[in-house]
Parts: structure tokens; sequence; C-alpha cells
């Protein structure tokens, strides 16, 4: 049976997303190579993961045989809050505030995904967060969503880049939306220009030289060539989002309570933050998306701000 394009939409926007278009699932070979540069260049650090499935995240086809149709949803995330907001002198970034965004968007794309097939029962779809091995990115700009902005992060005209993203796959023909062409960063390079570690040119980010990536993807102690600086964060990095414009103007205070912080986080100071132990850390943070960096990860970044802290009190 047909299902509109338009009745998708409804129920996505029924589900508790803010943004959605549909992309026609195709081959992206300009995105593609850029994707096998950026990779043969080393600037995913240590996320083998990301050149272990680098034939998949370059061509959906390899992902998804049968794939014929992507719709993007976006949800907005921001708390109406920021770094200034915090007790403590340490950072923390914002998407990780309330609860773990992955889980959240996953059932909420399968109640999609189920009324799809409901009317459809032969339809197959996948539903995919960014722990799926596909440029999303680049398929929220093809279902006309957004565009990437300087800092690589997906800008929308009514929510910023405060969103998170998802997709489900599918085997059948939908309508399309009209990809988003305008660039509407235009001159301006404050992301660049507010970055501590340097870690963005142009459209490009090194994760090597990133807040982000360093506090949270990266394993193990630091190394001198890996940073001198987290700038007081210990989990993520909001610097480039929060110096972008399109934020400072557009951003909206979500309506979704899961994405509202832990009153810890606003509240607890650094004492609080330097005595978290690995029991406190599971109780805190077992619904949360920090549990990416595991406690040991969260704890050698306490450390690292707190020992640069003392050394630049006693200079």
């Amino acid at each position: 049976m047909y299902i509109s394009s338009d009745q998708i939409k409804e129920w996505v926007l029924d589900a508790g997303f803010q943004k959605v278009g549909i992309a026609h699932a195709k081959e992206k070979p300009n995105e593609k190579l850029k994707l096998g540069q950026w990779l043969q260049k080393g600037n995913h650090g240590s996320m083998e993961w990301m050149k272990k499935r680098e034939e998949e995240r370059g061509n959906i086809k390899k992902y998804f045989p049968e794939a014929k149709s992507i719709i993007c949803v976006g949800i907005n995330y921001y708390s109406g809050k920021n770094q200034n907001d915090l007790v403590s002198g340490y950072q923390f970034s914002n998407y990780a505030w309330g609860d773990d965004y992955h889980k959240l968007l996953k059932t909420r794309l399968f109640e999609v995904l189920k009324k799809i097939q409901e009317v459809s029962p032969k339809t197959k779809g996948l539903v995919c967060t960014d722990t799926s091995p596909i440029m999303e990115k680049v398929w929220a700009q093809e279902a006309g969503m957004g565009w990437q902005g300087k800092h690589t992060n997906l800008i929308t005209r009514d929510y910023g880049s405060w969103i998170f993203l998802g997709e489900i796959i599918l085997d059948i023909e939908l309508d399309s939306d009209l990809a988003f062409v305008e660039d509407l960063c235009g001159t301006c390079t404050a992301c660049i220009d507010a970055c501590p570690t340097n870690a963005l040119d142009e459209y490009k980010i090194d994760s090597r030289k990133c807040i982000s990536y360093l506090t949270i993807e990266h394993r193990g102690e630091f190394q001198r060539e890996n940073t001198n600086d987290l700038a007081q964060w210990i989990y993520g990095c909001d610097i480039c989002q929060e110096v972008c414009p399109w934020n400072e103007k557009f951003s909206q205070i979500t309506d979704e309570s899961a994405f509202f912080s832990r009153k810890e986080i606003l509240e607890w100071n650094d004492n609080n933050w330097d005595a978290l132990d690995e029991d406190g850390f599971k109780k805190l943070f077992g619904k949360s998306a920090v549990k990416r960096t595991k406690f040991s990860g969260l704890k050698r970044n306490i450390n690292f701000n707190n020992k640069k802290k003392i050394m630049e009190g006693n200079s």
C-alpha cells in the first residue's frame, strides 16, 4: 500500500521530533572522497571504527543494499543554560546534561517504523543514530534540514546546531525534499577563531586536537602531543557552538524533559567533582551518554584540569 511522505512526516513530528526531511538514497562520490581523505590524514584519531567501516559510511548501499529513501529527523536538546550557569569551574558539554539521547531517539524512530510497516508490511527499514556507519550530516543536508557549518556540525535555521540527528532507511521510494544548498556561514569564522586547540579549519576538524574527542573518545593518559590544555572541560566541548551566531540568535529551549540537566551538573563545585568515585559515577551517569568516557576517562579529565589549575596558580 502506498505511503505518502507527508504522512510519514506527520508521524515523525507526532513522535516528538522537531525536524524532518526525506532524501533519496544514492551514492555521494564527492562526500565519499572527502571522507577517505579525512581518514587518510588520520583526522579520526583513535576512532578506528570509522576507518573499519569506511566503505559502508561512504556508500549507503554498502550498508543497506536495498536502501531507496532516508527519513532524516532532528530533535532539539538545548536546555536554555550554558557553562556560566554551572557552579563549578569545570565545563561539561550541554548534550550530556540529561539522559542518553541514543535510547530516546531509537525508541521513537522504531515507533515511526512500526507505523510504516503496519501500513506496508513488506517494507524493510533500518533505524540509525550516530552509532550507525552512515554520513548522517550529509543526508540531513540532502534532506533539506540544514547545512554543515564551518565547525562541521549541522546547523538549522530554526534551532541552530543544538539538535540530535537520527534516520530511518527504507527500501521504498518516497517523495524527497530539496537539498539544502545554501552556505549560511558566509564569511563568519567565529567557531574557528574561538577553538582553543586549533582543531578547526573551514568545514574540517582534526579530532586529535578536538577537546570533545580528547575528553570522550581518547583512551588512556594524555600524551604531550595530544594536548596542553582542555580549557577546564571535563566532558565534551561546546565552544564552537556557543560562539556560533546562529545559536546565539535562534536557539530554542527544548520541551523534552529528558534533556534537562541533572542538578549535580549545575550545582556541584570543583570539590564535588574531584571527590567523585566509581560508585558515584555509575549512580549519576547510569542513564547518561557520559558512560561513553567511562569513570577512568572522566576522572582523568578532572585530574588533568585540576593539575593545570594548580600549576597556573603557582606560576
